[in-house]
């Protein structure tokens, strides 16, 4: 299929429809936010960070020994993730637990991965 296959060939606009939909758009703000939250999740160190804790809450240690990767950098890719609001931690004495915000992060995770599992 060409280029010219792929639009109209003439320009008939439904106002009502564009209209309708123009009033349901998010706000700048919201559409900035997402995309962040949308640009941390492409990142694969972040996606297999966020994997893990979809799993099971998890400290440092553990992630890093399960990636292979040094503790600077999954703390690192935490705190971008923790910025965002998707993961959040807690402190036991020594020790900061990670685990996913909210019920909403394992619903895009799984989402995402039924997606590329079922083409």
């Amino acid at each position: 299929m060409n280029k010219e296959e792929l639009t109209c060939e003439i320009e008939c606009i439904n106002t009502e429809v564009v209209n309708e939909i123009k009033k349901y758009l998010p706000d700048i703000e919201e559409v900035q936010k997402l995309s962040a939250i949308y640009k941390a999740l492409g990142d694969p160190t972040r996606f297999k960070i966020l994997f893990c804790l979809k799993q099971e809450e998890m400290c440092v240690c553990d992630i890093s020994a399960i990636l292979d990767m040094s503790q600077s950098a999954i703390s690192h890719q935490l705190r971008v993730l923790r910025n965002l609001r998707i993961v959040k931690y807690r402190k036991e004495g020594k020790m900061v637990f990670y685990s996913l915000d909210d019920k909403h992060i394992f619903r895009i995770l799984d989402e995402g991965i039924n997606h590329i599992r079922h083409e």
